[in-house]
């Protein structure tokens, strides 16, 4: 079991994949991860058997009305007739509590289960690298938290407060039935035996639809989510129609799936009906022969009757559970799908060796990477930079510059060699400290719907809002004058306060990233990653943010991904990759006497600005 992953969360290699397991296995497997479901259930159990008894009362007052109080050798009874009617009364108030409490209990217990259920997911898809998140749509994994979770609670919370009352009621209806006459209640039984045997079958095509509804619905949020966030691009291509059809196909799709599923489960309940008026019929032809043998009274009978609908009714009813059981085992399956997805770069957990601050020193010891099915990006990689070295790496688009980075902030290990942070290996420390020691600034930054003051207090790694603490603030504003950024931050309409939108949309690209590098700066970080952070600024900020970043770098290590050379120009050491291996390492002014790739790339790029 990888350290730091829940017991619940990962998969025993002995346990069959989630996507493979029947019904009651999803069920058994997933109250294993959600153990809250079970709850006071015991109580619950015994709330729904007196709920289930207190149905068959009417049958029985009808009965010994009939018999004793209106057809007996004594004549009529009005007293023992009123005596039995207020007694089932008070029996079916007394039930109709009970079920009520059923029905609350399983709603605080299944809320609780889901709430750890829909957590775990969460937590889980968190865990998992961007690039196991990256091989299946964002779309997806977020109906899978979430609308998945739906179809479970909907189920748990209706459906299985339906489906126990209705097994209880069809047990103690089948009790009392055989005590009024047993042939009636074989004769029943026979009729729903085919249905019986039949059931299971239907069931499992049921199952294989719901499936298949899940997966399209994941499928089409998918699109509509890409669509949704790609709006800006769709315009400016003028691909509207053919984004509109792909979602348009999804939707279709889905539609399909669902009909598909719908008509399997109607002809599930057509059945469920046919043999319910069946035995109805059955019942009252049997029981009026047995009525006129002498071997059934008129109470009986009448009560025989009842007890039949109170049989037929879960049977019928069955049918919309199934419905209801399919399509959240579906759901179950897709959920407990990610968290059974192993975390390819786990947390050492309590095994972690101790990273603490101050100047970082980084190596790469024989690093080799290869993307899943795809050939290597990176070979045999050694280079070792010192504390407080500022790095720029270059190298051509596909070169795996930024694959180096990535492996850095330990996005992905490396499936060869290791990469070590002050003679540790990446893999040994814990998640927690190396975000706080190596601190990303990527080409674009993500913005979070809120104020600028907020995006920049994530750099705090805490709950930290400086709209409710002075010291936040403080310390908000300190990381702006730090950058320079003041004079821009005060041109802003609210200043600090400025909303920046969803994804930062209110905002340039330029502005966006003047957040993230002020973000940056709050981190404070032993370590600094740059993905070219200058790049989408004009060029009095690209010189006033240099400034800052040379102040910032003051005693920290910098790994800057250079897209251009003038970066390369400013930094202590530069190092060429080139088709996945570290071609050159020196300092500019070496590596450009050298003519090798780097004074190649230096010729070019000075021949583009002039």
């Amino acid at each position: 079991m990888s350290a730091g992953v829940p017991p619940t969360v990962e998969r025993d290699a002995r346990m069959a994949p989630a996507s493979t397991l029947g019904v009651l296995a999803t069920l058994r497997r997933g109250v294993q991860v959600s153990p809250e479901m079970l709850d006071g259930l015991t109580l619950t159990l015994g709330l729904a058997v007196v709920a289930a008894v207190a149905r068959v009362l009417v049958p029985i007052s009808v009965q010994q009305t009939v018999d004793t109080a209106v057809l007996g050798a004594d004549g009529v009874d009005a007293a023992r007739a009123a005596t039995l009617v207020g007694l089932a009364a008070v029996g079916l108030a007394v039930g109709a509590a009970c079920s009520a409490l059923v029905n609350v209990r399983l709603f605080r217990s299944s809320e609780s289960g889901l709430l750890t259920l829909r957590t775990r997911a969460f937590r889980h898809v968190h865990d998992l690298s961007v690039l196991t998140q990256s091989t299946e749509r964002r779309g997806s994994l977020v109906s899978r938290v979430t609308s998945d979770v739906d179809t479970i609670s909907m189920f748990v919370q209706w459906g299985g407060i339906m489906l126990l009352v209705s097994v209880l009621q069809i047990v103690v209806a089948t009790v009392l039935m055989a005590v009024y006459s047993w042939q009636l209640t074989l004769l029943v039984w026979a009729c729903f035996v085919p249905l019986v045997l039949v059931l299971p079958r239907m069931q499992r095509g049921v199952n294989r639809r719901y499936s298949e509804v899940r997966e399209r619905y994941g499928a089409m949020l998918g699109a509509v989510s890409e669509a949704v966030v790609g709006a800006e691009t769709i315009r400016a291509y003028g691909v509207a129609e053919r984004t509109q059809r792909r979602i348009d196909a999804a939707v279709a799709a889905t539609r399909r799936a669902m009909v598909r599923a719908q008509n399997l489960v109607a002809v599930v309940f057509s059945s469920g009906v046919l043999v319910a008026n069946l035995v109805l019929a059955v019942v009252v032809v049997a029981g009026t022969w047995l009525g006129v043998a002498g071997e059934l009274s008129v109470g009986r009978v009448l009560a025989f009757l009842f007890l039949v609908q109170l049989f037929t009714g879960p049977v019928q009813m069955a049918t919309e559970i199934l419905n209801e059981l399919q399509n959240a085992v579906a759901g179950w399956r897709r959920v407990l799908g990610v968290l059974e997805t192993p975390v390819d770069v786990p947390d050492p957990g309590p095994d972690a060796v101790p990273s603490p601050r101050g100047p970082a020193t980084l190596s790469f010891e024989g690093v080799g990477y290869a993307y899943p099915g795809g050939p290597p990006v990176l070979q045999d990689v050694d280079l070792r930079i010192a504390a407080g070295t500022s790095v720029a790496v270059v190298g051509a688009t596909g070169s795996g510059k930024t694959t180096l980075a990535k492996l850095v902030a330990r996005f992905m290990d490396p499936t060869t060699g290791a990469v070590r942070l002050d003679g540790v290996d990446l893999r040994e420390i814990a998640s927690q400290d190396l975000r706080r020691r190596v601190v990303l600034v990527p080409q674009e930054g993500f913005l979070f719907d809120g104020t600028l003051a907020q995006n920049v207090a994530y750099g705090l790694r805490q709950d930290a809002d400086p709209d409710a603490d002075p010291r936040v603030a403080a310390r908000v504003q300190e990381a702006v004058d730090v950058l320079g950024l003041d004079a821009w931050v005060a041109e802003l309409p609210g200043g600090l306060a400025t909303p920046v939108g969803q994804r930062g949309e209110l905002l340039s690209a330029g502005e966006r990233q003047l957040v993230a590098l002020a973000r940056a700066s709050l981190a404070d970080g032993d370590l600094l990653l740059l993905d070219e952070a200058t790049s989408a600024v004009d060029p009095v900020a690209e010189v006033r943010i240099a400034r800052a970043l040379r102040e910032l770098s003051r005693g920290r290590t910098t790994l800057t991904i250079a897209h251009r050379l003038s970066t390369a120009e400013a930094a202590d050491l530069v190092v060429v990759v080139h088709a996945g291996r570290v071609v050159e390492v020196g300092t500019h002014t070496d590596l450009v006497a050298r003519g090798g790739h780097y004074a190649s790339m230096h010729a070019a790029w000075v021949a583009q600005t002039r």
